[in-house]
């Protein structure tokens, strides 16, 4: 996605950033391991050093794969310099305005800078290897603790995976205001150069807490029961997400995102459950009913395994995507799109009101 020149107004990046980060001297390239990655990863190590050295080989090769995926990676222009492309050259503020104006609908990957597109199946060679310890650690016979990390981590990656998507979503949401769509569109080029978010990092274990207390939950389908038992589970977990239901679940797009969420189908066969019940004189049914009800096989269970919450989002995001584009009933956004934007949001009105305290 390489811009020359642009019609819109240009946005110094500094604006979002501290002028020092951004000086010739700018922290680029992928983040292999954070800090609390690398302490992990060296504790297994130390671990399978001392009680199972035959696992050492295939341990060690596997980080060293992920160190050249990186390198290689990093060879790619930097999205946050000023690059001198064989296309002419391109500025991040060029890049993010290019975002923002953005008229394109489909999958846009071919659009996407490379270093974007390469970094994302970093991201997954990443995720797939943390899972691998996770269950190395297991056949090791090491602490539960130690393969709980790693699942956590894992489960963290995948909501930088979704992290992207939701940031292209809501980068072409004109309903948000200019300064923050640029905001978003500079987050994602972080996201982008680093595949490392801090403010998905604070996300994802609550949208996982909020995942396992759906899981554990028997919504009666047509009464939206389940619906009130997250509510008073959510006052239980993160103060974010607390008040993200209290202030935003009365919004008709954020209810039937919630909706979608709760009960794992589809604004359309949730609809069309209610109409079957209500000519039916039917009160409610379990998860395990509603397929004989709507006459096709749908999937209602979830499980804690990461790659079921992805699946489902994945078809939440594109359901959603299509209804807005047809401009048709049921919610044009995610629950994630709605809870990632409203923590946005907070961050960025606490930041401004620390501003003026100053």
């Amino acid at each position: 996605m390489s811009v020359t020149e642009t019609k819109f107004e240009t946005v110094d990046i500094n604006t979002f950033f501290d002028a020092s980060s951004f000086e010739n001297n700018v922290e680029t390239g992928i983040v292999v391991f954070t800090e609390k990655q690398r302490v992990m990863v060296n504790d297994l190590k130390q671990k399978l050093t001392e009680t199972n050295s035959e696992f050492l080989e295939p341990f060690n090769r596997r980080l060293a794969d992920l160190e050249r995926l990186a390198s290689a990676i990093a060879n790619f222009p930097s999205l946050l310099e000023r690059t001198n492309l064989t296309s002419g050259t391109r500025t991040p503020q060029a890049l993010i305005e290019s975002l923002i104006s953005s008229k394109k609908e489909g999958d846009t990957m071919l659009q996407l800078p490379s270093k974007a597109t390469l970094g994302k199946g970093f991201l997954v060679a990443k995720l797939h290897t943390f899972s691998s310890l996770s269950k190395l650690s297991k056949e090791a016979g090491l602490d539960d603790k130690i393969m709980q990390g790693f699942k956590d981590e894992t489960a963290s990656m995948m909501f930088l995976l979704l992290s992207e998507d939701v940031y292209l979503n809501l980068i072409k949401d004109e309903s948000l205001s200019i300064d923050s769509r640029r905001q978003l569109a500079t987050s994602l080029l972080l996201l982008w150069e680093h595949r490392a978010d801090q403010n998905i990092s604070d996300i994802s274990p609550v949208l996982q807490s909020v995942w396992l207390a759906r899981r554990r939950l028997a919504p009666a389908f047509g009464t939206m029961m389940g619906t009130s038992e997250l509510i008073m589970i959510s006052f239980q977990l993160d103060e974010a997400w607390s008040n993200f239901i209290k202030e935003k679940l009365g919004e008709p797009d954020v209810n039937m995102a919630m909706e979608e969420f709760l009960f794992g189908i589809s604004y359309e066969n949730i609809t069309k459950l209610k109409t079957i019940l209500r000519e039916k004189g039917i009160a409610a049914i379990g998860r395990d009913e509603v397929s004989k009800f709507l006459g096709t096989s749908v999937k209602t269970d979830v499980s804690e395994d990461y790659r079921d919450f992805y699946t489902q989002y994945s078809v939440r995001r594109d359901n959603a995507r299509a209804r807005k584009r047809l401009n048709i009933a049921g919610p044009h956004k995610t629950l994630e799109d709605h809870f990632i934007c409203f923590v946005m949001e907070q961050n960025s009105k606490k930041q401004q009101n620390d501003a003026l305290a100053k």
